[in-house]
């Protein structure tokens, strides 16, 4: 068997303390290491900065090399950046859906671009400083589980740091890609990789952590996106709870759910417990309030729709009044039950589910949150507080042609029902759910009501600590 040595490993160097300790650790277990920084993104104008990050950090990633003493290299991507995860961004956005262009630059950029660019320079593996582990899936007798091909297969499980865990955004990597990755740090905590930066004297060492979209940096999305998003002035309505008592679907959901309870003497929950990332726990739930048996029987067609999310049609009418001392004519909307015009917004297509900062709607003793966007119509509608109805779903739907495997081996026919645990964004804590497969797609049965469920987001599930595949809700 060869020795480390022999190995030709590119770390994938971006001047942050996580790929800095990443290569070090490679250099100390003696393989060949050199480093290959990677430029993305040139236009600092959209940046909150106003100035060109990227130099800054290639400055400080040849520092790191020069320090750990291994070669150092640099590749322009920003073409395939621009056409693989920016454009991918601006289309997704144009309809109304919000996308993660960081789980984008991984599949496409890091292990597509950025590893054929590595293999070219005589890299047998590509490194990154992500929190997450790659071990070898073995059989009953404990050795290599193969595929079909005859190669091995890779399992990603979460890193060992429960706050740092990046696993999420490698959810969409194949096989093949995993075969040519490597996760140094995995196993590490982050305090412990600040400790070892600084034990190296390493310039990355107190580097504050990257913000905002990958390689792009911090930025106002807004601005961001109106490089190619027309601004266009539309209503706010906010939806009031009444709306729900009437709405068709709804009520549909609601009694789609009442009628899967095990127990039948129990109420359906409709509301999310769930406030925020900070706020959550990822505590096992008592266990799932829905029969097996009972999500079985719902044909095709009763999923998906339990799968819909509401839609808002309010319609405001107006009437004239007369206003002063001289009685001037006035228009004026009359005043409607399920809802109000309460602002104004730039563009419904600048907005995402879940949002409540942007919108500058005062008048509220909670804050408002987006709980629906119309593109065509350019409306945006709004609720308040977190317990409002419109921002709590249960069930979502992963189209056929946007399920990913990650264990292919372990891919569900239609017919199967799993059990698994499931993150619908990053930072979120995982979720027990029950996952159902049919021809139409797959569906995610949550055990609790989720909040903001995100067209174009990235629905990911795990068995246990081992990320299984993902999807694009």
């Amino acid at each position: 068997m060869a020795g480390n040595g022999e190995i030709k490993v590119c770390i994938g160097l971006s001047g942050g303390v996580d790929s800095s300790v990443a290569a070090l650790l490679l250099k100390q277990q003696g393989y060949d290491v050199f480093a290959l920084f990677m430029q993305n993104w040139h236009d600092a104008s959209t940046t909150l900065h106003g100035d060109c990050e990227w130099e800054e950090d290639r400055f400080v990633a040849e520092m790191v090399a020069r320090k750990i003493g291994i070669p150092f290299y640099f590749v322009d991507l920003s073409k395939e950046y621009r056409q693989r995860v920016v454009d991918y961004m601006f289309d997704e956005y144009e309809k109304g859906r919000t996308p993660n262009p960081d789980v984008l630059c991984n599949r496409e950029i890091k292990f597509d671009a950025f590893l054929k660019c590595a293999k070219k320079l005589g890299a047998d593996y590509v490194a990154t400083g992500h929190y997450c582990q790659k071990t070898e899936a073995l059989n009953e007798a404990g050795e290599p589980l193969l595929d079909e091909e005859g190669k091995k297969i890779y399992r990603i499980l979460a890193g060992s740091d429960p706050n740092k865990d990046q696993s999420y955004f490698l959810c969409q990597l194949t096989q093949e890609q995993l075969s040519q990755a490597m996760f140094p740090i995995g196993d590490i905590i982050k305090p412990e990789v600040r400790r070892l930066a600084h034990e190296a004297d390493l310039p990355s060492a107190d580097k504050k952590d990257s913000q905002g979209i990958c390689f792009v940096g911090k930025v106002d999305l807004p601005t961001f996106l109106q490089q190619k998003l027309k601004p266009c002035e539309g209503d706010v309505v906010e939806v009031y709870d009444a709306y729900y008592t009437e709405n068709e679907q709804y009520i549909y959901m609601k009694n789609t759910l009442a009628s899967l309870l095990a127990d039948e003497s129990e109420n359906v929950k409709m509301i999310t417990d769930y406030v925020s990332e900070d706020k959550a726990s990822q505590a096992v739930s008592a266990g799932c309030p829905f029969s097996a048996e009972k999500i079985a029987a719902l044909s095709d067609d009763e999923l998906l729709r339990l799968s819909e999310p509401v839609k808002y049609e309010i319609e405001f009418k107006t009437e004239t009044y007369r206003s002063g001392k001289k009685h001037i004519k006035k228009t004026r909307y009359k005043e409607n039950p399920f809802g109000k015009i309460v602002g104004k917004h730039d563009g419904a297509q600048f907005y995402t589910i879940g949002q409540r900062k942007g919108l500058n709607i005062g008048g509220h003793k909670d804050s408002i949150f987006v709980i629906e966007t119309d593109i065509p119509k350019n409306i945006i509608y709004v609720g308040e507080g977190h317990t409002h109805k419109g921002l709590s779903r249960s069930c979502l739907r992963v189209a056929p042609s946007e399920i990913h495997w990650i264990r292919r081996d372990l891919a569900m026919a239609p017919g199967d029902i799993r059990r698994y645990r499931v993150r619908i964004r990053y930072r979120q804590p995982l979720q027990d759910a029950t996952v159902i497969m049919r021809e139409n797609g797959m569906y995610i049965l949550f055990d609790t009501p989720q909040r903001g469920i995100t067209p174009g987001q990235f629905a990911v599930w795990y068995d246990g600590e081992e990320m299984m595949g993902s999807g694009v809700i």
